[in-house]
Formats: structure tokens, C-alpha cells, sequence
């Protein structure tokens, strides 16, 4: 029991320590650095972001749309930190950035993301969800949380993105030892002991293709002519297509031993035939791109990424986007038309990626780099949806309920709830979220599904564990208590916790408001006036959308 005691009083020194410090301008922690790049590769990255703004800038004077001013760097940063960590800025990470130039803020921001393990976990949980879904699957073949880990350590390493579908798709041996493989046990038929090629080729076409393909598993769509096939095809969008590229999966076995493959025919009955058909393994576009030797999957994987086919790099373009602006390019996320016209920036942004080796980090550079992203939600103008759908103005979108529960918590503590926290808060963060996430409700793969909140969810948000344990004093934890306790006067302390939950210090009017509160406050008259304050924050709009 002592060492408990003593554990916890590590982590009220450690908390103390400096606290007064951080709620003042002058604290910078030395320790936030980053690698800085070179300066090819900022003028690179620059000259690729320029190109795609001059499409947009194109677009929006065809369409005659007026443009948002640009957005101030912080609520870039908030943008930023929402769409690749699922979180806010801590209060000491604030700190740190507001002693860099402005025009510095924002790559200082980017290069501390991509090395904190947070970037890593928050993207390949969300890559997870197009790859594997959400659910547990079949427990002795799949394990969904090593496969998480393993792509958590693929992004991390910035390993080239081509490589690593190609090791989901292809990839052999056990669910445990080579957790790629969880990609095709996943879907394991225990009926038929063995993965179903038909979900198998599903989550292929969608997942790294941008192509619904599987729509036609059961009939033909000639109606999807333009949208799946060769411009000069006219028998593509039909069920064989669909079939063929299932084959690639129909020798793909799981034992003890783990995934492995083997040479068996691929039969279906196909619409309107008596019997059954025997269907070797083809693709349904790009035919020249597919190798002719080779186990089935390594031929698969090989052509869908190699450079020459688009659809690759463009769904990626497309999922990346939409993390980023919480938004896909092109709606929906996984049916992207192979001909036709595109949206500005696709086709300049999918060529960047391949001609970089499949970089994902520089491919955010470049989208974060770009006027559009760092335009401003609102206008000097009347928003119309043409705005928002033509990118003229950062759209407005909901958190996410994963979002929403990272926000609380880093925004209830003063310092930085990464991997270096102390032990104690990483587990509180841990279980408070699984918990706030499940009662909220999860929005599983349709994750960019735009959905009104429930009243529920705001009942939640007004009356629940996490908020009250979060908000409530407690010097310890919470930063609505350290900040009453160690900041100099009422402005400071307003000024922290605006910082904290908005990423954004008060307006004149708003310091104003709330020093009328805090007036002739003393003890703990003081520390329950922040505690209101940070709940109100906390349940305010602007707290709950990303702008």
C-alpha cells in the first residue's frame, strides 16, 4: 500500500512541478523539439502544395464561389492534432508553440506529431476500420488489437505505404507472428474452414481500390460501365468481374501453421448459367499491370499498387483527405470513378504519392500545406453548402466520438497525455475513454457518415463520468484545480483554460464575462467558479466540431 501512496505522490510532484510556470507565456520545454527537414524537401513539399492550390483557386473562379480568409495557424494546429491523434494540444505542448515565429508553428507541429506514438495508434486505428471493420471477428483466427499494434509500427516507421497493403494482402503465416495476415483471417468461414474469397475480394476493391465492385457479386450492373471498367469495355460491371477477382483468395488456407496457399480452382454459379463455373483469377481493369508468374495473392498485391494503377493512389489521396478534413474528396469514400471528371487536386496529390514512394507523411505535408486546408470555416461572406462542398470554406463536421473523448481528457490536464505520461493517467485515459466511446456509440466503418447528435450523447456530454471525474477538484488530475491553484490572476486563468479546451485564447468579451465570476473568488468559492467554466467549454459547440 505505501508504494501505491508513493506512485501517487510521483505524480502530484510531477504534475506540480512547473505547473505554475505553465500557465504563464514564458515556459518552453526544450525537450518538444523536433528533427527539422531539409530545406529540399520544405521547398518540395511547398511547390506540390502550390500546384494543387492553383486547381482549386481555378475551380473556385469557375464556380464563382467567394473563398474564407485563411484560418489562424493555432486552429490549424487544432485541425491537425484532432485528424491525426484524436486529440487536442496540451496546455504545456501550447505553451511550447506559442514561443516559436507564427509561420514556424504549424511544421514544428506536424514533425512532434509524426514522432509521437499517439499519430501512430490514432491513424492505424482508422486505417483498421477499412482494412479488418470493428468487430472481434473469429477469435482463435483473428486478433484485431496485435493487428492494430503492427500498423501502429508500420506508420510510425513511415514504411512505404505499397508495402504495407501489399504484406495485408499477400502476407502468410500466423495471425500472431505476422499480424498482417489478420487482414485475411478476419474473415475466416468456420462453416467452410476457411477465409471467404467473396469478403476477401469486397474488402479489396473498397479498401484499396476505391471501387464497389462488389456490387455485382450477384448480378450484372451495366449501369456501373463507366464507373468499373476499361472507357472502351462494355462488358465490364458484370458479375464474372467480380468473381475473377475473388479467385485471386480461393486457394488461401488457415491451420495452426497459419495463412498459406494453395492451387485450387475458383467455381460460382453465375447468373443465368445451370451450373456451376470454374473462373481463373483476373482483374477487372488495368489488365497489363497484373504479373503473369507468381502465387496468386503476390500477383494480386503487385497490381494493386503498382504505379500505373490510379484507383490505388487515388482512394489514398481520398482516406487521407478525409482525416484530415474529416470529409472525404470524393463522397463516398470507397467509390471513386475510374474515368470521367474528378475533383480538383486528386489527380495532382495521387501522382505526388506515387512519383515520393508512397509516402504517407509527405502526402500529409502536402494536403496540410495547401490553401484549403488552412482556409477558415467561416467567411465575410454568407456560408452557403456550395461553399462547404466546393472547399471554398473548411467544413464543419462533427467529433468523432473517439475525438471527443481525447479532447476531454488532454483538455482536463495540463500536461501532455502521451506515451511519456506517467502510468497512472495513460490507464485513467485509457479505461475513461473505452468507457465514454461504448456509451456515446461508436460509428464503426460508416465513419464518415454525417450524423445529428443524439440527445443521449448530450445528456452524456452534461452528466457524465467522464466529464464530472474530469472537471471536478481535484488536484491531482485535473487542470481546471491546478490552474485555480497556480495561476497568477483571473485573466491567466481564464486565458489557460480557454487554451486548453479551444486551443484559441479568450476574446476581450469573454475575459471580461468570466472575470466578472471570478471576482473577489477565494479557495474553493475559486476552484468550483473554473470547474463551471471548464464545463461549460467543454459542452459549448465549439468544443465539439471541427472548424
Amino acid at each position: 500500500m505505501w508504494k501505491q501512496h508513493l506512485a501517487m505522490l510521483a505524480v502530484v510532484v510531477g504534475s506540480v512541478g512547473g505547473l505554475f510556470q505553465l500557465t504563464r507565456v514564458e515556459r518552453v520545454d526544450t525537450h518538444l523539439s523536433a528533427s527539422p527537414r531539409t530545406d529540399a524537401q520544405s521547398s518540395s513539399v511547398r511547390q506540390s502544395a502550390s500546384a494543387v492550390d492553383v486547381e482549386f483557386s481555378e475551380y473556385w473562379q469557375e464556380k464563382g464561389l467567394d473563398v474564407a480568409e485563411p484560418a489562424t495557424e493555432m486552429l490549424v494546429i487544432r485541425r491537425l492534432s484532432l485528424g491525426l491523434a484524436g486529440t487536442l494540444p496540451s496546455l504545456e505542448e501550447i505553451r511550447a508553440l506559442e514561443q516559436l515565429p507564427k509561420d514556424e508553428r504549424i511544421d514544428w507541429w506536424l514533425d512532434r506529431l509524426f514522432s509521437d506514438r499517439r499519430y501512430a495508434d490514432y491513424v492505424a486505428e482508422r486505417l483498421a476500420r477499412a482494412y479488418v471493420g470493428t468487430e472481434n471477428g473469429p477469435f482463435l483466427m483473428f486478433r484485431r488489437r496485435r493487428f492494430t499494434h503492427w500498423l501502429s509500427d508500420q506508420l510510425h516507421e513511415n514504411k512505404s505505404y505499397d508495402a504495407i497493403v501489399r504484406d495485408l494482402i499477400s502476407g502468410r503465416g500466423t495471425w500472431t507472428s505476422n499480424p498482417a495476415v489478420n487482414f485475411v483471417t478476419v474473415t475466416f468461414d468456420q462453416e467452410k474452414e476457411r477465409p471467404d474469397p467473396i469478403r476477401l475480394a469486397g474488402r479489396t476493391a473498397r479498401a484499396f481500390l476505391g471501387v464497389r465492385i462488389d456490387c455485382v457479386q450477384c448480378h450484372d450492373d451495366f449501369l456501373g460501365t463507366v464507373e468499373l471498367g476499361e472507357a472502351d469495355d462494355p462488358r465490364s460491371g458484370i458479375q464474372r468481374d467480380f468473381h475473377q477477382l475473388a479467385a485471386f483468395y480461393s486457394g488461401t488456407r488457415v491451420s495452426a501453421a497459419g495463412v498459406r496457399d494453395e492451387t485450387e480452382p475458383y467455381k460460382v454459379q453465375l447468373l443465368g448459367d445451370d451450373g456451376e463455373t470454374s473462373l481463373l483469377p483476373s482483374v477487372p481493369f488495368h489488365c497489363d499491370l497484373l504479373p503473369a508468374k507468381g502465387r496468386r495473392r503476390e500477383r494480386l498485391a503487385a497490381w494493386v499498387t503498382a504505379p500505373g494503377n490510379r484507383a490505388f493512389a487515388r482512394v489514398t489521396v481520398n482516406r487521407i483527405w478525409a482525416l484530415l478534413f474529416s470529409r472525404p474528396l470524393v463522397e463516398p469514400i470507397d467509390s471513386i470513378p475510374l474515368h470521367g471528371d474528378l475533383p480538383p487536386g486528386l489527380e495532382l496529390l495521387a501522382s505526388d504519392f506515387v512519383d515520393h514512394g508512397y509516402d504517407l507523411q509527405r502526402l500529409i505535408r502536402v494536403i496540410t500545406a495547401t490553401r484549403v486546408f488552412q482556409l477558415d470555416s467561416r467567411g465575410r461572406f454568407e456560408v452557403l453548402p456550395r461553399h462547404e462542398t466546393g472547399w471554398a470554406v473548411y467544413p464543419l463536421t462533427r467529433l468523432r466520438p473517439e475525438q471527443v473523448a481525447g479532447a476531454l481528457t488532454q483538455a482536463c490536464s495540463v500536461s501532455t497525455l502521451d506515451a511519456d505520461a506517467h502510468v497512472i493517467s495513460q490507464m485513467m485515459k485509457f479505461f475513461q475513454t473505452n468507457a465514454f466511446v461504448q456509451r456515446y456509440g461508436d460509428l464503426g466503418e460508416d465513419e464518415f457518415d454525417d450524423r445529428g447528435i443524439t440527445i443521449p450523447q448530450r445528456l452524456l456530454m452534461m452528466n457524465g463520468e467522464l466529464v464530472n471525474e474530469r472537471t471536478k477538484t481535484n488536484l491531482l488530475f485535473n487542470a481546471s484545480s491546478q490552474i485555480s491553484t497556480f495561476a497568477d490572476n483571473d485573466r491567466d486563468a481564464i486565458k489557460a483554460a480557454y487554451l486548453a479546451c479551444f486551443t484559441r485564447p479568450p476574446t476581450a468579451s469573454e475575459i471580461a464575462y468570466f472575470k466578472d465570476r471570478l471576482q473577489e473568488t477565494r479557495g474553493g468559492t475559486r476552484s468550483q467558479v473554473l470547474t463551471d467554466l471548464f464545463w461549460v467549454l467543454l459542452n459549448s459547440t465549439e468544443f465539439s466540431w471541427n472548424h
